[in-house]
């Protein structure tokens, strides 16, 4: 069963991991694509970016596992995988065999360092690859270490995403061209890319090279995150000046001359210290409550829990739930003629592979001598 969507009609195999590379399949799946998971034996599957998807247990060590991918890449648009660099290869999947197989198959290829460069082969994790980035020093306060943005800057904006994009626009191509071709998406290099207005920034000398001074990271008392007087929390950011003047307005300070000159830089400290007294003076819902209709960019601070009632999300529909509970975004974004529908749930590992080998042209004796084999497993 295919997700309706803009990708309909699109075939996409992915060679089962974890972190960046399900997310790319999810959001392929999420947008109709037919996105063929290849699962290990016994590996376990996540409710969330495994949805959509129909999957199949293969043993990659068998040469005949090796083959039977081979099988499946020749009858989809594109395939990915998030090994290191040489790994596919390897396994005999790599973009050589698989092109072959498939001239017009595009091979999105995810990992940290890129395919290569001196750290091509070396270990590591979201927060590594956005240290190299630049992005992970330029968060955080300015007397204070640099904070851990989770891991969405690196596996999933910079990385998961980037992919995805990559392997539509190599779809693209293909359909115009009829010739495949091989992308790499590294985190290093998407997590730069998610920095280029900052990196234009500090080129123009409009930003310094430094976490906590600046007018987008917390260093300007109007764009930063403020604790209330139950521990929860505000994030104000009013960056133009009619919504600081209506900060100004609601919290009575419009004509204090302490918060006459919003850019100047040498009153932020003093700015900072008045507003974080103010803003412990009343809980946050208070707050809230004073903000609201004022349009003066100033939200509550929500934790997971509480984002999936809040009243905005639950009339855009931007959570939802599986049919045993777990929450989850719903996919974007958004589109008017071909809609994606709700998201199906993760299917239990190898549950298609039956399924999947018979759209391939397998007939049943074939397929139980692969199951009797080892070779797959449902």
């Amino acid at each position: 069963m295919q997700t309706p969507g803009p990708l309909t009609g699109t075939r996409i195999l992915e060679i089962g991991g974890i972190g960046p590379t399900p997310f790319a399949g999810m959001m392929l799946a999420d947008l109709g694509a037919d996105v063929i998971r290849i699962d290990r034996p016994g590996q376990p599957g996540h409710p969330v970016l495994n949805r959509n998807r129909r999957s199949i247990v293969i043993d990659l060590k068998q040469p005949r596992g090796v083959e039977l991918v081979t099988t499946l890449a020749a009858r989809c648009d594109a395939t990915i995988e998030g090994y290191r660099p040489g790994v596919a290869e390897r396994l005999g999947v790599g973009p050589d065999a698989l092109l072959a197989a498939n001239p017009a198959l595009v091979y999105g290829r995810m990992t940290g360092w890129g395919q290569d460069g001196p750290l091509a082969q070396a270990p590591g994790h979201d927060i590594n690859y956005i240290a190299l980035s630049g992005a992970l020093h330029a968060i955080g306060p300015a007397d204070g270490d640099p904070v851990v943005p989770l891991n969405l800057i690196g596996d999933f904006g910079g990385g998961g995403m980037l992919l995805a994009f990559g392997v539509v626009s190599g779809l693209v191509q293909a359909k115009m061209s009829g010739t495949g071709q091989v992308v790499d998406a590294a985190m290093v290099d998407g997590s730069a890319l998610l920095m280029a207005m900052t990196y234009g920034f500090l080129g123009q000398g409009r930003w310094q090279d430094q976490r906590g001074v600046n007018r987008l990271d917390g260093g300007a008392p109007w764009y930063r995150v403020y604790r209330c007087a139950d521990d929860e929390h505000l994030a104000v950011g009013c960056v133009e000046p009619q919504f600081y003047a209506n900060l100004l307005r609601v919290l009575g300070l419009v004509d204090d001359p302490e918060f006459a000159r919003q850019n100047d830089v040498e009153v932020w400290p003093l700015m900072h210290k008045r507003l974080e007294e103010l803003f412990l003076t009343r809980p946050r819902d208070a707050w809230a409550r004073l903000f609201d209709g004022q349009e003066a960019c100033v939200t509550p601070v929500l934790s997971m829990r509480e984002a999936l009632e809040h009243p905005h999300n639950l009339a855009r529909r931007t959570f939802t739930r599986d049919e045993s509970g777990i929450p989850q975004p719903m996919p974007g974004p958004r589109f008017s003629m071909t809609p994606p529908a709700h998201p199906r749930p993760a299917p239990t590992v190898g549950a298609q592979t039956r399924e999947v080998l018979v759209d391939s042209g397998l007939d049943s004796t074939a397929i139980d001598e692969l199951l009797r084999a080892g070779v797959i497993s449902e």
